[in-house]
């Protein structure tokens, strides 16, 4: 177990954190994408980040409430949250999910939550450019083919692409773009709430044709920075039977995998 401070605890000795780490209901409950919360975390404390958790007091941002068209339910959610967030006077928030990300950043401000939102790509891009973050020859990755498969959420909805990109850089690996990108990126197929219903009839799954587009590279690594892009590109690799030598991984991940923590 990683020792985690939460805001309560800080708050019974007066103190809070520098960044609350949002860590999102996938970062919590899946699986997959709880190795990329683990993964940040141990990056964060290398880097003698003060950092703290909710716990049990986070609760879903309410993205995929109002993505499915209920807003209530969304507005509802928002508003416990902001409590919570405002009860403690927090000012500085990161997360590793662009869904949680953009509905913070965007969406909580007119109803009276307003934080400075960091994506966990641009916050791993200040700590390398500050040079807390230290990777002499670029790792076990030097030189290795990687792809950057871009977040709706966070790419055309935010404008953040350079961020994950500096980081790949950073690693001093061979950045292979795909042909979609950046701007004309594809969508892996689970936003807007897509995630959590059946896909509707057509010739093939959007995953499925961004899998393609990424293995077509010739890369070994396929590099997100998204929960919801974690599940479907991993799908996607494992629809092609790929995954014994194409490996899906967050850009935490890489890094952490890097520094051998």
């Amino acid at each position: 177990m990683l020792p985690i401070p939460t805001v309560a605890d800080l708050a019974a000795k007066g103190e809070t954190p520098e960044v609350l780490f949002w860590v999102g209901c996938a970062g919590s409950y899946d699986d997959r994408y709880k190795r990329v919360t683990k993964a940040f975390v141990k990056i964060m404390q290398a880097t003698e980040t003060k950092f703290a958790v909710l716990g049990t007091e986070e609760s879903c941002t309410g993205d995929p409430a109002r993505r499915a068209g209920n807003e209530f339910l969304f507005q509802m959610q928002a508003m416990a949250n902001i409590q919570v967030l405002n009860g403690y006077g927090i000012k500085k928030i990161v997360t590793a999910c662009p869904h949680c990300f953009n509905t913070l950043k965007n969406e909580y401000p007119e109803l009276g939550g307003n934080y400075d939102v960091i994506h966990h790509s641009t916050f791993l891009q200040q700590l390398i450019n500050d040079g807390k973050i230290k990777l002499e020859g670029g790792g076990e990755f030097k030189g290795k083919k990687i792809t950057y498969h871009d977040s709706c959420y966070l790419g055309r909805a935010n404008n953040i692409y350079e961020a994950p990109r500096a980081v790949l850089e950073a690693l001093d690996a061979d950045l292979v773009e795909m042909k979609r990108c950046k701007t004309t990126g594809l969508c892996c197929g689970a936003g807007g709430a897509q995630m959590f219903k059946d896909a509707e009839k057509g010739k093939k799954e959007i995953n499925i044709e961004r899998a393609e587009e990424a293995l077509a590279t010739g890369a070994k690594t396929i590099a997100v920075a998204c929960p919801f892009c974690m599940t479907m590109m991993t799908d996607g690799v494992k629809n092609k039977e790929k995954e014994a030598e194409v490996k899906v991984k967050d850009l935490a991940e890489l890094i952490a995998e890097a520094k051998g923590l």
